[in-house]
């Protein structure tokens, strides 16, 4: 039987290859914490990236992700995310999909001669207003409560306060609690710790959908984002841990025929002015991640992707809220925010 091209590509990739270039470095792990909603999640399907692979005009991004037709498995950095751990390779976004996790791993990889370990905590469709809400910043107004508890008895006549007010701040205390246990469980987690401690390097963030289309959300963003950076340090034990803001970039920098949009202005604003205070400098940047908008992707998608889904299918996976699952902007994302991290991480030093 004769084999299409597109399974003879899904075949090349099934089996990954393990990659340990030099002996790892002696000392602490290297340990940075990948944080947020959907896009800290990854939408960029790996069947996009397999066929960007083999194509000329892309294959040179992604050469390192792959030798001799099967997917790289770094030894030298191990990943977790929620319920997946192991050797940093495809596979650690949303199923069946890729997210900044990849790239950014092998930038720091090939950067720290110790061995590296990501704990990603990401969920998606989640605000930092309610869901990731830090503990600083209390619970909102009685009137925000109500108006909670009212939308809730829509859908459950038997809601309460408690259970409005337990909601805000749940996935910020679950991410809290998914890095503290994993770095308690090391050894259970990975196999090749032998004990040697680890250090906290950095924590890139990545979120701010569900904030940007909430005005009352964008107008607390500021105050939220600085007692989050806060508290993460005073939870993780770690005071003056560097971290990276990956700044919201659906639609990318905008073009002279676009139209203006005041709502994604204030938020954008509102992150950037996040990093600005006195105590942050030096040890909280923001990344645009608005420059790693896939154009051509855009310019598909415009068009119409469902009547063009041929070659739709050869630049984007998704909708625009997923930077259009192109797996250029993700691998570009994760790739700054790593060199971010980095350059703050030299700067404490």
């Amino acid at each position: 039987m004769k084999l299409s091209p597109f399974l003879l590509l899904a075949f090349s990739f099934l089996a990954p290859v393990s990659l340990h270039s030099a002996p790892v470095a002696k000392g602490p792990l290297k340990v940075f914490i990948l944080a947020g909603q959907s896009n800290m999640e990854g939408k960029a399907q790996v069947t996009l990236l397999e066929k960007q692979i083999n194509a000329p005009a892309t294959r040179d991004l992604f050469a390192h992700f792959h030798k001799d037709g099967k997917w790289i498995e770094r030894e030298d950095v191990w990943i977790k995310f929620l319920d997946r751990k192991g050797s940093l390779t495809v596979g650690y976004g949303s199923p069946g999909r890729i997210g900044p996790e990849l790239e950014f791993g092998h930038v720091v990889g090939n950067h720290y001669d110790q061995q590296v370990l990501l704990i990603k905590t990401a969920w998606g469709g989640k605000s930092l207003f309610r869901d990731f809400r830090p503990p600083s910043s209390g619970l909102p107004p009685d009137v925000v409560l109500e108006k909670d508890l009212e939308q809730a008895r829509k859908r459950k006549p038997a809601a309460t306060l408690d259970e409005i007010k337990s909601s805000y701040g749940v996935f910020y205390r679950q991410m809290i609690q998914d890095i503290t246990d994993t770095l308690a469980g090391l050894k259970q987690n990975f196999a090749g710790y032998e004990g040697q401690g680890y250090e906290l390097v950095g924590m890139a963030w990545f979120q701010g959908w569900n904030d940007m289309i909430s005005t009352e959300f964008t107008a607390a963003y500021t105050t939220n984002m600085v007692n989050f950076i806060r508290d993460a340090r005073r939870d993780l034990k770690a005071p003056k841990l560097p971290f990276v803001i990956g700044q919201l970039g659906v639609d990318g920098v905008a073009r002279p025929d676009s139209k203006p949009n005041p709502k994604r202005d204030a938020f954008k604003a509102a992150q950037a002015a996040a990093g600005d205070l006195p105590e942050f400098k030096g040890n909280v940047t923001v990344v645009k991640t608005d420059a790693f908008w896939d154009w051509e992707a855009d310019a598909v998608f415009r068009k119409g992707w469902k009547e063009n889904r041929e070659e739709w299918d050869q630049v984007g996976s998704d909708m625009p809220y997923h930077y259009l699952g192109s797996a250029k902007t993700y691998s570009a994302i994760g790739g700054a925010l790593a060199k971010a991290v980095i350059q703050l991480d030299q700067q404490r030093k």
